[in-house]
């Protein structure tokens, strides 16, 4: 079996992309959902995560606004909380390629918003960058988040820049022009890693 790392920074159209390879038959790992999962109510991360930041915790899940309040702007905290979540976040992809190969799935898809920064990128065959321009970067994180493009531009900078991502990218998936255009994209490079693999001895 053959995995794709799917990544892009915030805003990008990663969501898009996604869905778009989960309705062309690949098996999809969201880490993002596995990280909601594991600090639901009864998910393995909240003993950790409650002993840490204890305000964060209300009636067994955590409250995710309180919990970025607390770690931003405060390294030390952030390291502890990625030494409480990654781990488990891991754990959960592993499951999810072992599903995969059982099942026998020729390719499958870890969407991993971290997938450079933590390494991740290894276990890929193939690392697909999602981009957009920066205007519109910032203009969908505003929209989507409720906020003014300065503190857009706040979360933008926080994050691997976009430059650094597309030349680690196998392939760059431009969203910026149209919905029909990424998908268009995603459909030839599908098409591309297909008749590779077949072509491989």
């Amino acid at each position: 079996m053959r995995i794709i790392g799917l990544t892009g920074g915030m805003g990008m159209g990663k969501s898009t992309a996604a869905s778009a390879l989960a309705r062309a038959g690949l098996p999809v790992f969201d880490a993002d959902r596995a990280v909601h999962r594991l600090q639901a109510k009864g998910g393995a991360a909240v003993p950790a995560i409650a002993a840490l930041v204890p305000d964060a915790v209300r009636d067994g899940v955590i409250d995710r606004a309180r919990l970025r309040q607390a770690v931003i702007g405060d390294p030390a905290m952030m390291r502890e909380l990625e030494r409480i979540v990654h781990p488990l976040v891991r754990a959960a992809q592993r499951r999810f390629l072992g599903r995969a190969r059982a099942a026998g799935h020729a390719w499958a898809v870890l969407d991993v918003p971290l997938l450079l920064e933590t390494g991740a990128d290894r276990l890929c065959d193939h690392v697909m960058v999602v981009s957009a321009p920066r205007p519109l970067q910032r203009a969908r994180i505003a929209r989507r988040r409720g906020m003014d493009a300065a503190q857009a531009d706040s979360l933008i900078a926080r994050q691997m820049p976009d430059a650094q991502k597309r030349r680690r990218a196998d392939t760059v998936i431009h969203t910026g022009l149209s919905r029909f255009h990424a998908l268009r994209q995603i459909r030839r490079m599908l098409a591309v890693l297909r008749q590779a693999r077949r072509e491989r001895p």
